[in-house]
């Protein structure tokens, strides 16, 4: 009797029920681990299918059919930013821009002057890509990024053939303010940057996110509503970051070089 109370108290010790304790924590991880892994090329599957879906959108083709034939029919093309030639290496599938700005080869430090969308760092090359109506580009759509008020904001702008014409801009990534900031999302704000001007006769950046309702050019005979998109309510930082972040990657140190050599050839390069 005396022996098996002994025991049990031994197996009731501490130390075992310490080791018992980090035996299940270890087979948890081992468990949580493994499925991450497991999971991980799924995970990174369905986020390109977003990301592919936001440029549909942003183009205009979400509904022309089946997702993946439409994506099919846009041309990626790999572009080295400092001179705004395309090039062959890195390769647009799997190419992860953060993870090349942080790398010292891939990526470059931003100067203070010109990072006016708060990056820091960017990489040397970016993807673009070309919508073609025959032999002719309809439209190029640049990947950008910036900060807003509370998030790097991540999206695409959709240009036309003249590199100067806003098509669209879609945002799939950021974490704005619920009701405020997030008004980025919404299909009617979306849709005040169709036709809006980046740049105006002078080549220079002129195109806003104001504050307040725009006046209409049509009505008020305004000439500068044509580079300017209804403000956010509620939301003046979250918009600034919009403008701050189009206008660092339409600029020099963004995909200005490639853009003034897209409008050189109206949009017909190879």
């Amino acid at each position: 009797m005396v022996e098996a109370v002994a025991a049990t108290r031994s197996r009731d010790s501490i130390s075992n029920t310490l080791l018992v304790a980090i035996t299940l924590s270890l087979v948890c991880s081992l468990l949580v681990a493994g499925a991450a892994v497991l999971l991980r090329p799924k995970q990174l599957q369905n986020a390109a299918e977003y990301r592919q879906s936001i440029i549909l959108e942003v183009a205009g083709l979400a509904n022309s059919g089946d997702p993946a034939t439409a994506f099919a029919a846009i041309e990626p093309r790999m572009v080295e930013l400092s001179t705004g030639n395309y090039v062959d290496s890195p390769a647009v599938e799997g190419f992860d821009a953060e993870d090349a700005a942080r790398d010292p080869h891939l990526g470059v430090r931003i100067p203070a002057a010109s990072d006016i969308a708060s990056i820091r760092r960017r990489a040397r090359y970016a993807p673009v890509y070309l919508v073609r109506s025959g032999d002719a580009i309809e439209q190029v759509i640049l990947p950008v990024y910036g900060s807003g008020l509370w998030s790097t904001m991540y999206g695409y702008l959709s240009l036309e053939a003249d590199g100067n014409t806003v098509r669209g801009l879609s945002f799939y990534s950021h974490a704005e303010t619920p009701g405020l900031g997030d008004q980025v999302d919404r299909p009617a704000w979306r849709a005040k940057w169709q036709g809006k001007k980046l740049f105006g006769a002078d080549g220079e950046f002129y195109l806003e996110v104001i504050r307040g309702t725009v006046v209409d050019i049509s009505r008020s005979g305004a000439s500068d509503s044509r580079y300017q998109v209804d403000g956010l309510a509620g939301a003046t930082l979250t918009g600034r970051g919009v403008t701050n972040l189009v206008h660092y990657w339409v600029g020099p140190h963004g995909f200005g070089p490639y853009l003034a050599k897209f409008r050189e050839n109206a949009g017909k390069q190879p």
